[in-house]
């Protein structure tokens, strides 16, 4: 089957759509600069903008290919290619992909278990689950965006006025702490349940994993912080994935 999901057929057509989507980002890029140049900015910045635009988006975009690579055991090379080169996001599309899977029967991710009807609807829920962004913006984004910046100024410690969080923190801390807390609940009543019983019986390595990656990242962004290291933050991500998947190894 994965020779199959390896298929010349497949690297040709996703390979096809991810040069249109590459095209795409070159006439915009190629617009954008001279859209710059027409308004009288330096070209100077505008090149130095580019180079830099570059350069802060090679590491970050480690994490992604440890994602394609991750992916690429189950489910091939082309379509975790494709997934994670337009639209898709690496926790989405690794979290969707293992639902799907068992969903469908086949358990945990595998190119043993994969079958031609799995990887159909795991594809398929991978692509149409992640389009709603995109067509809800359509008719919703005039007002998200109005809630987007809803937080109110008050007054902080020194006496100047500070902005609140509005709705788009408050709604992505909440998600964001729900996804962690539904992971890490999955890992613990793996460990602590392993066999039925409270016997700890399960494998740790999860819970390891993730105590690792939280450690990494709070290292960090500590430093981004403390020490206005901002550009530590572009490669946060790549390497707090990097250290804890060495974690697991070891």
């Amino acid at each position: 089957m994965l020779q199959q999901l390896n298929s010349p057929f497949l690297y040709l057509v996703c390979g096809l759509i991810i040069l249109f989507v590459a095209a795409v980002c070159v006439i915009f890029l190629v617009r954008a600069y001279r859209a710059g140049k027409a308004i009288g900015m330096d070209e100077k910045k505008l090149k130095r903008a580019v180079t830099s635009s570059m350069t802060f988006s090679v590491l970050p975009s480690i994490g992604i290919l440890l994602g394609v690579i991750a992916l690429s055991g189950s489910l091939g090379t082309p379509w975790p290619w494709l997934r994670l080169s337009v639209i898709g996001a690496l926790h989405y599309e690794t979290q969707v992909a293992q639902a799907a899977a068992e969903a469908v029967g086949i358990g945990k991710l595998s190119a043993e278990t994969m079958t031609p009807q799995a990887f159909a609807t795991i594809a398929l829920l991978m692509s149409i689950c992640i389009m709603w962004g995109m067509v809800l913006t359509l008719f919703f984004n005039k007002s998200y965006l109005k809630r987007l910046g809803s937080g109110t100024e008050k007054p902080g410690r020194s006496g100047k006025k500070r902005g609140a969080a509005g709705f788009a923190d408050t709604a992505m801390s909440a998600m964001f702490i729900g996804l962690i807390s539904a992971y890490l609940g999955s890992y613990i009543g793996a460990f602590v349940s392993g066999n039925g019983s409270f016997t700890f019986s399960g494998d740790p390595t999860p819970i390891i994993v993730a105590v690792v990656s939280c450690a990494v990242m709070a290292v960090l962004t500590t430093i981004a912080e403390k020490k206005n290291k901002k550009w530590i933050e572009s490669f946060s991500i790549a390497l707090s994935m990097l250290i804890g998947m060495l974690a697991a190894i070891v």
